[in-house]
């Protein structure tokens, strides 16, 4: 997701006209002991969790707040402030602001680069595991959103996800420029997952005390061109409404499911899922080959193949097909299945922790992201996203239905998918049994675009 905060973006009006607001779930505080806020930036954490901390905060609780940057990079063409001058303006503006919300709160500076986390997301992780493992407590973190379209909110996101799913931690996400380039109607709008959390009276003044704390950035540095305000009036306004939003993911019990559970599965029969002969398996097949949006394909991967049967329709596609599977039962009734294509490999390997070298032009997640758990599967689809070519195609399609044994739903996969702020979604099918999505890199192209017809 690419924008820019200079633009008028999605009016607040509109946002909170939205009927959609009438299904939105409360978020419940209670019993919160430990709240550690992970922000990429300072007012990061006002913006987003600043009704929130002073909830805990009055209750009895304790809050934390975590900086991974110090905000030195809000003006890098100012003539007036130089990156010192603005890390030690950002730094006193935070301490005002968590002092309206939570008068005596930790602040920890990890004083990594402004901009440039992805460089270093072991460093937030650290910081966020020193924090947790600093005090006794249930402990629930809230980060900035990893769909935010932001890189530097994406990695504090997704590692304070995977640090929440191997500590047990409760986890919520806030979302800041969502409501700047999203819009109610937005198809990709996770409305589903989000949680609303009502301010009281004293809550709502405090935050928009401590909003207005940030003075650096909801106001100009100076009247010199470099010097504008980054968060203008009309953007502000998002933060100053009575309820604060949250995304929730669920820190799931289970784990991904290991080879264990499909060799067991398999046990002494062929084709246990019925691919063979299911009406149901097959018309999904034609419809997940009729949606690709190319006639032909260089190198593609197939994660999860089973016993070769989407394989068999896949490989007269392709120049060469890399097919994997984490049990070695079914792949070798999809090798004898494919016995006549030379171009198709077939590999033994748990994808999670082997994902093969290369890149791809196609690659196929066809009922197979359900069975990892939230960790996993991000590492799973990050190195998807990283393997494509630049006019690469990714295919998911998964089962709608809850099955009790598998770590998520279809529908919880594709939700990830959709949050990869590399990929764009070229087409959708849905229907209540299956969700099957065509992906590209971002600018992704339509078939009448790629084939000259518009």
């Amino acid at each position: 997701m690419k924008f820019d905060h200079r633009d008028p973006g999605t009016s607040e009006s509109r946002w909170r006209s939205s009927v959609a607001w009438d299904a939105v779930e409360e978020f419940d505080a209670t019993g919160i002991e430990r709240l550690i806020v992970v922000s990429a930036h300072p007012d990061d954490e006002t913006l987003g969790a600043a009704g929130l901390m002073k909830r805990v905060s009055s209750t009895g609780g304790s809050v934390t707040v975590i900086l991974a940057t110090d905000g030195d990079n809000s003006h890098p063409s100012s003539p007036t402030h130089s990156a010192a001058q603005l890390r030690a303006r950002r730094i006193r503006e935070v301490q005002e602001a968590v002092e309206y919300l939570a008068p005596g709160s930790s602040i920890v500076r990890l004083g990594l680069r402004d901009g440039a986390l992805k460089e270093d997301p072991d460093a937030v992780r650290s910081g966020i595991e020193k924090v947790l493992a600093s005090a006794e407590g249930e402990a629930t973190i809230a980060a900035t959103w990893r769909g935010d379209g932001h890189g530097d909110h994406r990695i504090v996101g997704e590692v304070s996800a995977e640090v929440a799913l191997a500590h047990r931690a409760k986890l919520v996400e806030y979302p800041i420029w969502l409501w700047h380039w999203s819009s109610p109607e937005d198809r990709d709008m996770p409305w589903a997952r989000l949680r609303a959390f009502s301010l009281d009276d004293e809550e709502l003044v405090a935050k928009r005390q401590a909003i207005a704390a940030h003075a650096s950035q909801v106001a100009p540095l100076s009247d010199a061109v470099g010097d504008e305000v980054v968060l203008r009036p009309e953007f502000v306004e998002h933060f100053e409404r009575r309820v604060e939003a949250f995304i929730v993911t669920a820190v799931e019990e289970s784990e991904t499911l290991n080879q264990g559970f499909f060799d067991n599965f398999y046990g002494d029969k062929k084709d246990p899922w019925g691919f063979e002969t299911r009406w149901y398996e097959e018309r999904k097949r034609a419809i997940t080959m009729a949606s690709l949006p190319r006639e032909r394909f260089g190198q593609a991967l197939e994660v999860g193949c089973s016993i070769g049967m989407l394989s068999a329709q896949l490989a007269p596609r392709c120049d060469s097909l890399l097919a994997t599977d984490l049990s070695a039962k079914p792949l070798e009734i999809a090798r004898e299945r494919l016995a006549d294509h030379p171009q198709v490999s077939f590999h033994h390997a748990a994808t999670a922790e082997e994902w093969p070298d290369g890149t791809f032009d196609l690659i196929v997640l066809s009922e197979v992201g359900y069975y990892f758990d939230v960790a996993a599967l991000d590492r799973v689809l990050s190195r998807a996203a990283a393997s494509l070519t630049p006019d690469g195609v990714l295919v998911a399609c998964h089962w709608r239905h809850p099955v009790a044994e598998y770590p998520l739903s279809g529908d919880q996969v594709h939700q990830r998918l959709s949050e990869l702020e590399q990929l764009e979604r070229i087409a959708q099918h849905c229907e209540e049994d299956f969700i099957l999505e065509i992906f590209g890199r971002r600018p992704a192209r339509s078939v009448a675009q790629q084939t000259g017809l518009v």
